[in-house]
């Protein structure tokens, strides 16, 4: 037996001095008739109430109040265990669309690849929002949505020449996502439901960045309670770019502007960087194989924070039991009320 509310148990203070001032009232009493003659005579001419009715009537009410005051409290009995239902996870996907994930290391580019292994992943998903960001020296984005039809559709004829801004600015990817997860932040009841769902963000990228500091932005992130997974897509030798035709001709390979061909590569320092912004959040670096496998590592990862996140949530489930209490309070105060505080008459006084 517990109670749900034990503060209401301070009121049983009540029907205790009930009690108390009963008992000094019938002591106070007798004291008075006792000093204005002799009791048996006084108690007949005052036809003082029956004091066993009187007691019986003042327990009666006692014990009610007490076990009203004690259905307040609503005493539980039992309990079992129950498992919350599992809540969605918000998820953005930040996905690089600069030129140099044109690159062929992977098959049958890195971009192409990535496109296909993220629509893939979508399919996987159960109960979660997905935004998506493409992004080079600028982003484009996708809003929040459970649509996953419409959100692979998002990029799917997108290319690194339809960005409005060459180059890769991670940080500013980072923080267009960030925004995502919390567009809805001024308005109160929004607030509330977006502290209810799980938020991640999950960068693939080779991890060349020309602007800004991505990693300082992941500290900021953090605050948020956002986790940011990073993969890594490349291998660590040069990879040379190749060059399309609007038409999607290939062209050659990428020169700088002093006729030099421009290479690509997932290098080491690049890898520390997506390390750093992923540790930063609590979240992981992976490194994209051939067949961008770090992406089922990612799946694996969120269906991992989703069980913990319930398992974190399971609650006790009580019976309640106010009702064994109430009852026998109703009764007993309604005896209370019919309860006669003088004796039946025998017969007509004389």
């Amino acid at each position: 037996m517990r109670f749900a509310e034990p503060n209401m148990l301070l009121f049983l203070i009540a029907p205790a001095l009930a009690v108390v001032f009963f008992v000094i009232g019938i002591f106070i009493r007798r004291r008075l008739i006792a000093r204005m003659g002799k009791g048996e005579v006084m108690e007949a001419q005052l036809r003082r109430p029956s004091p066993y009715l009187r007691a019986a009537k003042a327990i009666l009410l006692v014990a009610g109040l007490s076990l009203l005051v004690l259905a307040t409290a609503r005493p539980q009995y039992g309990g079992r265990v129950q498992m919350l239902k599992k809540r969605g996870v918000d998820i953005v996907v930040a996905l690089d669309f600069s030129k140099s994930m044109l690159a062929e290391d992977v098959r049958p580019n890195r971009l192409a690849r990535a496109k296909l292994e993220l629509s893939e992943f979508i399919t996987k998903l159960t109960g979660d929002r997905i935004g998506l960001v493409a992004f080079a020296g600028d982003t484009m984005r996708f809003p929040l949505t459970s649509d996953y039809t419409a959100a692979t559709t998002f990029w799917k004829d997108l290319t690194p020449y339809d960005m409005p801004v060459g180059g890769t600015a991670i940080g500013k990817a980072l923080n267009a996502a960030n925004a995502m997860l919390f567009d809805n932040r001024k308005n109160d009841a929004a607030i509330k439901t977006l502290k209810n769902r799980s938020k991640v963000i999950i960068l693939l990228t080779d991890g060349e960045d020309h602007v800004g500091t991505p990693v300082d932005v992941s500290e900021e992130i953090a605050k948020d309670g956002v986790k940011i997974f990073t993969v890594g897509i490349g291998s660590d030798s040069p990879e040379l770019i190749p060059r399309y035709l609007d038409d999607g001709t290939t062209v050659g390979y990428q020169k700088d502007a002093s006729g030099e061909y421009i290479t690509t590569r997932l290098s080491a320092e690049n890898e520390d960087t997506l390390k750093q912004i992923a540790a930063n959040t609590g979240g992981r670096y992976f490194r994209a194989g051939n067949d961008l496998s770090g992406l089922e590592a990612v799946v694996d990862e969120i269906r991992n924070m989703k069980q913990s996140e319930v398992e974190s949530r399971q609650t006790i489930l009580y019976d309640e039991v106010f009702q064994w209490f109430l009852i026998p309070a109703a009764l007993l105060l309604l005896l209370a009320f019919l309860v006669p505080e003088r004796r039946l008459a025998k017969g007509r006084d004389k």
